[in-house]
């Protein structure tokens, strides 16, 4: 069969390739797709999207465990495990179809089947129906990444999780074991801990939510261990004994091992990119630690080769994805975009409270020798928190001393991952505190916290 020709060849139809798909048809591009699961990627199907439509069924009961406290009165609660993953289920199939629209609109042609790079500028792809043959002067590898399982702890999909199987759990785990406390796990153990379950969450480092500016992670932990968790930090899970119903986990810490039992366990341990049985070493793609090495504008340097996304290496983001499939789209269309800079991708946690991130923690703008100011602004000075009865929670701004540089924004609290953005675009303006303190923010929200904590750096604070 004669080879199909294109401009463009994405691999991987996740929240990286089919934005970079969407965006090299907008400029013209005769553009292929090829993905060997679902549209939309892990995302859609099996991370972002599903798991926000768990985490809401979660919140959603906590609030009517809490109806009392707004004058209201809801009695014999409970939930049925099976109706939340059902809607979450129906969310990512609903988001999943959307894409399948958004190609066809596009015009982008869709190959559904396993990509390998025979040579430079050509994909195989194997369907169900046999091989197809394409090629393009242009390929972006968008593949991915997956959990990564370390010797002792794999899964099972019985006693032992990873994401994939808590997304459709069995049964409601009683005694939970969460190994990991970043992103994946805390929000896991958040839904199943607010469902019921007594969980416990263990971490090699020294804190929770490592990658977070330490008072954050702090402020996080006592929320977490007030719900009912368990927090195990500097703890190595060594290895896991399986028996009929139940997992001993042996685990160390202070060179001193204990076992514990659960019935239960979800390994969130990190991912590895998906860079096997693709043909990229013998085409000469450098990959380091399970992740393709590219330059800023996301070239391999290959002729013609880019990697998009969780293959080419942190932070592990969908909008980071999203965002260098745009810019290498329009770099093949012979466009001059800008890099990204990975200090300006927020980082947003959906745990209860809510954890959100951007630019530089304290620790990192000391380490990096910088002069700095820092200002704070809790929930609790803050007339819209306290009237949603969320007034746990803090916001945190770091500037740089002499230029008034913002250099990062944390956040702990309700609705958090929606406040974030603001200092987001602060930081793509390249914002001094005068433009901050300067804007006027509406009243009564919990943006006006934002303000506050920068009037708080510079000791102008109002409201505290």
């Amino acid at each position: 069969m004669a080879a199909k020709n294109f401009d463009v060849v994405v691999i991987g139809a996740g929240p990286g390739g089919y934005v970079a798909a969407i965006r090299a048809a907008q400029l013209g591009k005769s553009v292929a797709i090829v993905e060997r699961e679902n549209l939309g990627g892990i995302c859609l199907n099996w991370g972002c999207i599903p798991t926000k439509a768990l985490l809401r069924s979660a919140e959603v009961f906590h609030l009517m465990r809490r109806a009392k406290e707004f004058g209201l009165s809801a009695t014999g609660l409970s939930y049925d495990l099976d109706a939340v993953v059902a809607r979450s289920r129906g969310v990512a199939k609903q988001l999943s179809g959307g894409i399948g629209h958004l190609m066809k609109k596009n015009k982008v042609t869709v190959f559904m089947g396993e990509a390998t790079l025979p040579a430079k500028g050509k994909v195989s792809v194997k369907t169900d129906k046999g091989t197809e043959d394409l090629t393009a002067p242009a390929i972006i590898l968008a593949t991915g990444a997956r959990a990564r399982t370390l010797p002792g702890l794999e899964a099972d999909g019985d006693l032992v999780w990873t994401y994939r199987h808590a997304l459709q759990p069995k049964r409601m785990p009683k005694k939970l074991l969460v190994i990991g406390s970043g992103a994946i796990g805390i929000e896991f153990a958040s839904f199943f801990n607010t469902l019921g379950a007594d969980t416990t969450v263990v971490e090699v480092m020294d804190r929770v939510l490592p990658v977070e500016d330490a008072e954050i992670s702090a402020f996080a932990k006592k929320a977490f261990v007030k719900q009912g968790m368990k927090i195990l930090e500097k703890t190595t899970v060594k290895k896991l004994d399986k028996a009929a119903g139940k997992v001993t986990a042996h685990l160390e810490s202070n060179g001193k091992t204990e076992t514990m039992e659960f019935d239960t366990v979800i390994s969130a341990v990190g991912i590895v990119g998906n860079v096997e049985n693709l043909g990229l070493e013998a085409l000469g793609v450098k990959i380091d630690r399970t992740h393709v090495v590219t330059d800023e504008f996301c070239r391999t340097g290959v002729d013609g080769l880019y990697a998009i996304g969780d293959i080419a290496g942190a932070p592990w983001l969908a909008h980071k994805a999203s965002h260098e499939g745009v810019m290498v789209a329009e770099l093949i269309a012979g466009k001059h975009p800008h890099p990204i800079k990975p200090n300006s991708i927020a980082g947003c946690t959906y745990c209860h409270p809510q954890v959100a991130s951007v630019g530089l923690t304290e620790a990192k703008a000391k380490e990096a020798g910088i002069a700095i100011k820092v200002g704070r602004f809790p929930f609790i000075g803050n007339g819209k928190a306290i009237a949603l009865g969320e007034a746990e929670g803090m916001i945190k701004t770091i500037f740089d001393a002499k230029t008034g540089e913002l250099l990062g924004a944390h956040m702990i609290g309700a609705e958090v991952t929606e406040l974030i953005q603001g200092y987001v675009i602060g930081r793509q303006l390249e914002t001094t505190e005068e433009d901050l303190m300067h804007t006027v923010f509406p009243h009564p929200t919990l943006s006006e916290m934002m303000h506050e904590a920068v009037l708080d750096a510079y000791g102008q604070v109002i409201h505290m």
